[in-house]
């Protein structure tokens, strides 16, 4: 770089008075008529660019060398069978290439695998921006196709971007697209989920269009099997049987061909689903009006997701007075609807003290006994009627309870405190307050219970007086029964003697009989946290928790052992080693959990495409090229040509140098020196001087 610049000798105004005066000279020779008028202009104004003191300025320059970024993915889809060597044998040829021309460097770049799928443009965009444009001769990009950031590819590059495609040309995959699925459900309502089959690639002839078998998994267990051709939407109904994560698996297994699909990680799919109760439908029945029927009315009302229907029998058929049936503001109670045609509607039924009366017949009972065993729940809150013969024990449905009464009532203070059992129970593990040994500070006491022999498989979760039970559950088939032998619960609500938690005891008791996930004792849970690592705590009413085995997605099986935590509750911190969809079991329980994606998105699309990337190539007059076709030559082309091209043994890519340069100093050298400005000025004004005289003597002569 050459320019011209000034080191003026004198401030510039009088370098300017300098010209203008000499240009008035000039001017005023001409009006006269003086033959030297040019010369003296010409004197004058060499005398002011004298003073200017123009010099000449040069930049050193320093060639600069190209650059070619060479972009390797290296995400998994890339880790398909013949991938990687493809990529390797390409990157070792492609970088000697390049290493052999002269004045280019190469910019590595390689892409690995992120939560949001390969990102190529993003890794690209960054490149390119890292380096000065006018350096870059071109772009080369080893990689199966799918970029998953589309919208971060650039619109152009300073230089030639070629797609180098790993993958054969008979690569093919058959995978499951879910289109929609819902996050929620009502439990035991169908919802649906929408889904194809989708063959991508060239897909052998014996396998297009044949249906695949499809299987069906809630929670673990297969529920039923359907084929469905590629290319058809299914809507696939699924029923949410409990509250809380129900996982939907669905998958098929791989077509059997002689070219097999690129992977199976796409034949599947996992959907959580978090079922949830459109209404808690509950049915009160109190045998009499008493203190504690207020507390089962006030807890279940407050609950705004509880249906509730409470009767209370006020005039029994064995109460004899003298005011006609017709005049009295009564309800009558709907037995025959509520125990024979509506009882399935409710999800739990409550007996508070009541008297076996001659009010339900022993078939209604007994419809009740069934309502059980078919997932009912019921809970008895007995109070000394239990120990008399109007008890529940004495109908059909005293075959269920967990407790068979003695008779005998205790009518004495007691404190009511948690088993061994209990402490584990989630219904009673960890109540506030509850009494611990060594502290004065504990629940208020009761006053009266009934005394009952618990059924063996009953679990005694709470004792009362001379450690007699006072609070039982059982499982009785598909449902349960629970049993509370006092009616003392409302003076913990009064705060007699302190009172205690009994809202939060009676709302466990009620969820734990509706069966809600939170309050089984015997769970498998998985806390998934944001690292994707997995505590799994194992919730058990056993001394000890068996090891868990767990299946991952590639088959492979490994045991956590559990290490305990509290009383019923074992636990352990696991790193699961990729999203997938992963199989636990201790044996008795069975959990299917959803990592991330069942089918991460690296392998949704599989099959090798220049779809995405091919418009970036083409703006740039690059190429997309197959490395399965050969690993393409390495040539230089002026900026502007063709970049690639088919040679006489195989393809070439080219790359275009930039001849860039760099300014390391510069050099200030006057136009002419001090002495040959004198000599130039000093001579124009002589010659015209010597002009002028000479005119001068003619005229004379």
């Amino acid at each position: 770089m050459t320019g011209l610049s000034f080191d003026p000798l004198l401030p510039w105004p009088l370098i300017i008075s300098a010209a203008i005066l000499a240009l008035l000279v000039t001017v005023w020779s001409l009006w006269r008529g003086l033959r030297g008028w040019p010369l003296r202009g010409l004197a004058g104004l060499a005398a002011a660019a004298a003073l200017a003191g123009p010099a000449l300025e040069s930049g050193i320059r320093n060639k600069l060398s190209d650059i070619v970024v060479l972009l390797d993915d290296r995400s998994a889809s890339q880790s398909l069978p013949g991938r990687a060597a493809q990529t390797d044998a390409a990157l070792d040829d492609l970088t000697r290439q390049i290493g052999a021309l002269p004045d280019t460097e190469i910019r590595r770049v390689t892409v690995t695998d992120d939560s949001d799928g390969t990102l190529i443009g993003s890794a690209l965009t960054r490149a390119l921006a890292a380096e000065p444009q006018t350096r870059v001769a071109g772009v080369v990009l080893l990689t199966d196709g799918q970029s998953h950031d589309p919208a971060m590819l650039p619109s152009g590059a300073p230089a030639p971007v070629h797609v180098l495609l790993t993958g054969e040309q008979t690569d093919w995959d058959r995978r499951l697209v879910i289109e929609e699925a819902p996050a929620y459900g009502l439990i035991d309502q169908p919802v649906i989920i929408r889904l194809r089959i989708e063959d991508q690639g060239a897909v052998p002839a014996e396998i297009a269009q044949s249906p695949a078998r499809l299987r069906i998994l809630v929670d673990g267990e297969e529920t039923r099997t359907l084929d469905l051709p590629p290319g058809v939407p299914l809507d696939l109904p699924v029923v949410p049987q409990h509250a809380g994560q129900n996982v939907i698996s669905i998958g098929f297994d791989a077509p059997q061909t002689s070219t097999p699909e690129l992977t199976d990680r796409n034949n599947s799919a996992a959907i959580q689903i978090t079922g949830v109760r459109d209404r808690l439908r509950v049915l009160l029945v109190s045998g009499e009006p008493h203190a504690g029927e207020r507390t089962w009315r006030n807890l279940l009302k407050s609950d705004a997701n509880v249906d509730l229907i409470h009767f209370t029998i006020l005039r029994p058929p064995d109460k004899m007075d003298a005011v006609p049936v017709d005049e009295m503001s009564l309800i009558a109670f709907p037995t025959q609807e509520l125990f024979l045609d509506r009882i399935r509607d409710f999800d739990l039924i409550i007996f508070d003290r009541y008297r076996v009366r001659g009010i339900l017949m022993p078939q209604y009972f007994d419809n009740i006994r069934r309502y059980v065993e078919e997932g009912g729940a019921v809970l008895v809150s007995a109070g000394p009627e239990m120990s008399t013969v109007e008890s529940l024990n004495l109908s059909p449905l005293g075959s269920i309870l967990p407790g068979r009464p003695t008779g005998r009532i205790y009518e004495q203070p007691f404190l009511p405190e948690l088993t061994d059992e209990g402490q584990r129970h989630p219904v009673t593990a960890g109540l506030p307050g509850a009494p611990v040994e060594g502290q004065e500070k504990h629940w208020g006491r009761w006053l009266r219970m009934s005394q009952v022999i618990p059924d063996p498989n009953a679990q005694v979760v709470m004792t009362g007086a001379e450690d007699q039970p006072l609070l039982i559950m059982n499982r009785v088939g598909k449902g349960r029964v629970a049993m509370l032998n006092s009616d003392q619960v409302w003076l913990w609500g009064r705060g007699f003697e302190g009172g205690g938690p009994q809202l939060e005891l009676l709302r466990r008791i009620a969820h734990w009989s509706m069966k809600e996930p939170e309050l089984e004792e015997e769970a498998l849970l998985a806390d998934v946290a944001g690292d994707l690592s997995v505590t799994i705590t194992r919730r058990t009413m056993a001394a000890e928790a068996k090891p868990i085995r767990i299946t991952r997605p590639d088959g492979e099986t490994e045991t956590v052992n559990l290490a305990q935590t509290g009383p019923g509750r074992f636990s352990e911190r696991w790193t699961p080693p990729g999203p997938g969809l992963y199989r636990m079991t201790d044996g008795e329980i069975t959990r299917v959990m959803a990592l991330g994606p069942s089918a991460p998105r690296e392998f949704e699309e599989t099959v090798a495409s220049g779809d995405k990337l091919g418009p970036l190539a083409q703006a740039t007059q690059g190429a997309v090229l197959r490395l399965s076709d050969g690993i393409p030559a390495v040539r230089t082309v002026r900026e502007g040509r063709p970049a690639h091209g088919q040679g006489v043994s195989r393809d070439w890519i080219a790359i275009t140098p930039r001849h860039a340069t760099s300014t390391s100093g510069v050099t200030h050298r006057p136009l002419l020196p001090g002495w040959a400005w004198l000599l130039l000025v000093a001579g124009l004004a002589l010659t015209g001087w010597l002009a002028e005289g000479r005119g001068w003597k003619l005229r004379r002569a």
